[in-house]
């Protein structure tokens, strides 16, 4: 009978942690954890006060040895990290590019935990951008890492279709939940030599961007279905943001969308309110328009639509 395989965990966020509890959970005779890496404490919040990372505290919670080197590449944590003997390393969400001499030293090589379909959203951020541009399916590959950006063959996939509703935020704890199970179906494939890895293939390469503040601002000039995915694919963070410009001048308000819809047939400036009633505020696209719901101007309280355009008296938003 083989010995369990040690298994050093790398990652960082809320969906490494799933990753990280469901392995510890199901390890047993298959492997067990012998050491997990995370990135450093980051200060956050207004006082700027050091924040643990979500796997840190799962490392603690179950009393994991634990490493948070502030580079990956720094020679005394490859020496502390080949001291634990992995066989191999499962990484989700670390955050930094791994040298070659880390992912020389487990002999069953550092997998991966992807959340797409590569090699389409090769990247930081494919669970959005995946929405964004009104993929029908996304899913979670389990590769193998090398030199390049996740450009490593597949050893396992696990695919799912994104719903006409999905937002970033619950395609985001789906494919966690997706990646623990295929991590965990396939340690033990892995260990029996049952696993192939497939190169990906030279065509169908995208990248996903990180995102950023400003990839949350409405384009009026899009049309109203790419505003409405993107609305989608960006909550919650960084959230759906425009301008509103006031009939009597002054500067623009900041206004923050909670809600909106696909407005068919409208027509007019981008940007421009088409109509205004008791069901929301309609605003020309560069096709078709978007329905306003509920909104929150900044500084103020969420609120419907129709109640904040009672009250503002908006000429237009950029």
């Amino acid at each position: 009978m083989s010995l369990p395989l040690r298994v050093v965990f790398m990652g960082t966020p809320g969906l490494a942690r799933v990753i990280l509890s469901r392995l510890a959970n199901d390890a047993g005779l298959s492997w067990r954890l012998v050491g997990v890496v995370a990135q450093p404490d980051k200060p956050s919040g207004r006082n700027l006060h050091l924040q643990a990372p979500p796997v840190k505290l799962e490392a603690i919670e179950r009393g994991i040895p634990l490493l948070q080197p502030e580079r990956a590449r720094d020679p005394g944590f490859i020496d502390a990290f080949r001291a634990w003997a992995p066989d191999v390393a499962v990484v989700a969400a670390y955050g930094q590019i791994l040298p070659q001499p880390l992912l020389d030293v487990p002999r069953l090589g550092c997998l991966n935990v992807h959340t797409s379909l590569l090699p389409r959203w090769r990247g930081a951020a494919p669970i959005q951008w995946a929405i964004a541009e009104g993929d029908a399916e996304t899913g979670a590959c389990l590769m193998r890492m090398e030199a390049g950006l996740d450009t490593g063959p597949v050893l396992a996939t696990v695919r799912t279709p994104i719903g006409p509703g999905e937002t970033g935020g619950s395609l985001h704890d789906r494919l966690a939940e997706l990646g623990a199970g295929l991590v965990v179906e396939s340690l033990p494939r892995l260990a029996a030599g049952q696993l192939t890895a497939v190169p990906q293939p030279a065509h169908g390469v995208t990248y996903a961007r990180k995102i950023q503040r400003e990839d949350g601002r409405v384009d009026w000039t899009q049309a109203a279905d790419v505003v409405e995915r993107r609305s989608r694919a960006f909550a919650p963070w960084p959230g759906t943001f425009c301008t509103a410009r006031k009939a009597s001048g002054g500067p623009p308000q900041i206004l923050k969308i909670h809600a909106l819809a696909v407005e068919p047939g409208v027509a007019g400036p981008p940007g421009s309110i088409v109509r205004s009633s008791h069901d929301g505020i309609v605003v020309a696209c560069g096709r078709d328009g978007i329905r306003l719901l509920e909104v929150q101007p900044e500084g103020g309280r969420r609120m419907t639509a129709a109640a904040y355009a009672a009250g503002h008296a908006v000429e237009s938003f950029g």
